[in-house]
């Protein structure tokens, strides 16, 4: 079940295509609820180049070329000027549903462990603003339009920092291994933790296994009564207005 705000509530007035947030692109906000599971993330369209920005009107031209070293250091101190912490920045398919990609950039605020929507617009303003001043400067970042989506990691959240898998370890989790690891590729157990290097899991087939932390290709937890029960709650603030939609 997907829930969205609707134009009101996420700051659009409605018949007219630029939000009252103050952005350099128009947004749109969006809470995904899983069960108990809520997600802020707030999405927008980009086009190369400010004086091209525009709402989406049919599919997103391919992004082939996306420099996403040099976007993580132009937006890790954005996120951490804000109080935040960086999660993840990763270029994958939209969840808009229009075949096009976006620049997902995952941050959490440390007291609380996610972001509600204003901190997901505070966020982007910067972000924005920061990626505009160095396309004006000839650095060409992402090749092509493309969404802007900035979220906050949700409960299920991916185990992108070494610290998380000591922190989230005795909850359940996903782990799959690069493409040129040998042996079992994926496993999905308990997470023991870390140490050093090292990443342990007692998977459900294998038993308990040590995983090099350079192996790990993408890792996750899995949503239980007992991760839901150990995650602070969202204030969800500014989502009393929710149309739902049935996912496909």
């Amino acid at each position: 079940m997907h829930a969205m705000l609707s134009p009101t509530a996420a700051g659009v007035k409605p018949g007219v295509g630029m939000p009252f947030l103050p952005l350099a692109f128009a947004a749109a906000c969006a809470y995904l609820r899983d069960q108990s599971h809520i997600v802020a993330t707030l999405r927008g369209w980009r086009r190369k180049g400010p004086a091209q920005r525009a709402l989406a009107a049919g599919p997103f031209e391919s992004t082939s070329l996306t420099d996403i070293a040099r976007l993580t250091q132009l937006i890790e101190p954005e996120a951490q000027a804000l109080g935040f912490e960086l999660v993840r920045v990763k270029m994958m398919a939209s969840e808009a549903g229009d075949g096009g990609m976006a620049l997902q950039i995952m941050a959490e605020d440390p007291a609380t462990g996610q972001l509600v929507i204003d901190q997901c617009a505070a966020l982007s303003r910067r972000v924005s603003a920061v990626i505009d001043e160095a396309e004006e400067a000839g650095e060409e970042l992402i090749e092509g339009a493309y969404h802007l989506e900035v979220s906050s990691p949700g409960i299920d959240r991916p185990l992108t920092r070494p610290k998380d898998y000591a922190n989230w370890a005795g909850h359940e989790a996903k782990i799959s291994l690069a493409k040129d690891a040998e042996g079992q590729r994926n496993f999905r157990g308990t997470l023991v933790g870390i140490e050093g290097d090292k990443v342990s899991i007692e998977d459900r087939s294998a038993g308990r296994v040590t995983l090099p932390l350079d192996k790990i290709h993408s890792a996750k937890l899995v949503l239980t009564d007992a991760l839901i029960a150990a995650t602070r709650p969202l204030d969800t603030t500014g989502a009393d207005e929710i149309l739902e939609t049935e996912e496909e």
